[in-house]
């Protein structure tokens, strides 16, 4: 099977496809996932194909789509919900932490609630909170739930799949302002070796200084080593794709390789994933680095309108000032 070029919607929907194809008991749920196939097209054409049984159009309900979606694993299905937007996941947070979350461990290890959340997450499409957010920390944060984000198309194909065969309930968070570029996604499960879902990987070498990112900054990132490049400054990226459990040895390996790291995501930088990250660096590479771990994210405020949403979002030039604030040091 040949590789094929395709956007990171087109990724997804992929995997779902053959997720599907391979399992009778994967089914999707959620608000449009059917006839219109998702508010980013995500699962177009997918009830055409496999029916209304098993792409299963639900009311504006959240809370209930989740709880629905609980009742179903507990009776052997794999369902694989879709929130529209970040900012709606509110109204099922009580069901993800207090029940999709603890039910294993509440049970003994009796249940397994092998459910995905695919939560379309960040900003950079023009829009305002409630659809531009990331709200990761929380749910990494909730023992029991596996984090994952996803920043190319070939990654979604496989991570979804990988996602969906799980045992245990994975948090699926996807790049929307980068659904629609484009990569070659080879489709071939026998050709080459596979990350594993919480594997890091390192997508640019270099030895001055680390970036570690996820999800839409892992682009950014490799832009601003692209740009530091022409100024003679070697940048490596670290993609974390796993946010829980994290791959803290890719991490250890890639820091203390250049002595200098930066944490850059979307979300606000108070208490989100850089800090965490920047901690365990300080505790576990403080022997090999040569400046304070430095983090570059969005501020502690609302989303702001889209006309403003430049500055919020870590961009090249603040990405590129904390560089220069590392090296420096």
């Amino acid at each position: 099977m040949a590789a094929q070029k395709m956007t990171l919607a087109k990724g997804i929907n992929a995997g779902l496809r053959a997720a599907m194809e391979a399992d009778p008991k994967v089914l999707l749920m959620g608000e449009d996932v059917g006839k219109l196939g998702g508010v980013f097209r995500i699962t177009e054409g997918l009830q055409k194909d496999f029916g209304e049984d098993r792409v299963v159009d639900t009311p504006l309900a959240e809370s209930g789509i989740v709880g629905t979606a609980i009742g179903l694993a507990m009776r052997g299905y794999r369902p694989v919900v879709e929130i529209q937007f970040d900012g709606f996941i509110y109204p099922a947070f009580d069901q993800i932490v207090s029940q999709l979350a603890k039910m294993h461990a509440r049970s003994r290890g009796a249940l397994r609630l092998p459910i995905v959340i695919r939560v379309p997450f960040g900003g950079g499409i023009g829009a305002v909170e409630h659809h531009s957010e990331s709200n990761e920390a929380y749910f990494a944060h909730t023992a029991g739930l596996r984090v994952v984000a996803c920043s190319d198309p070939a990654d979604a194909y496989w991570m979804i799949q990988q996602a969906i065969s799980s045992d245990d309930p994975v948090m699926f968070y996807e790049p929307k302002r980068r659904y629609h570029e484009r990569a070659e996604v080879d489709l071939d499960p026998q050709s080459g070796s596979r990350l594993g879902l919480h594997d890091a990987r390192v997508v640019r070498d270099g030895t001055q200084l680390t970036l570690l990112a996820y999800g839409p900054t892992v682009k950014t990132c490799l832009q601003v080593a692209d740009a530091a490049a022409q100024e003679g400054i070697s940048l490596q990226v670290v993609d974390l794709r796993s946010l829980s459990p994290l791959d803290t040895e890719t991490i250890d390996r890639a820091v203390k390789s250049t002595g200098r790291a930066i944490v850059v995501h979307e979300a606000s930088t108070f208490l989100g994933l850089g800090s965490e990250i920047a901690a365990h660096i300080q505790q576990e590479c403080f022997h090999h680095l040569e400046a304070p771990v430095l983090r570059v994210g969005g501020y502690n405020i609302p989303y702001p309108p889209s006309r403003f949403e430049e500055e919020f979002l870590p961009g090249l030039d603040r990405i590129l000032e904390a560089v220069d604030r590392s090296l420096a040091y």
